[in-house]
């Protein structure tokens, strides 16, 4: 799933809000600099992601029986796969 720029902007503006209204951080930095490295967090993440679904679904479309996707066994198999896809992209 993408999300636009504005709503990966919006996201940066809440959750710093929500660690600062928590006291759970302390900022030695510009508000804008930590809601920028939140974003380019999140961007990173997300890239991460939408690489390791892309590679799932084609191993599983790959194989030689036909698994359809959405069904109990593809899921299974989709959050098996994606597990190890994340753990060797470090996510895990």
């Amino acid at each position: 799933m993408t999300l636009s720029d504005e709503k990966i902007s919006h996201l940066s503006h809440v959750l710093l809000k929500g660690l600062m209204d928590r006291n759970l951080l302390e900022l030695k930095d510009e508000e804008s600099k930590v809601r920028r490295e939140i974003k380019r967090s999140t961007v990173s993440f997300l890239k991460v992601s939408e690489d390791i679904d892309s590679s799932v679904k084609k191993k599983l479309q790959s194989f030689s029986r036909k698994i359809v996707e959405g069904s109990p066994e593809w899921e299974v198999l989709y959050k098996k796969f994606y597990k190890e896809e994340a753990a060797r992209k470090g996510l895990a």
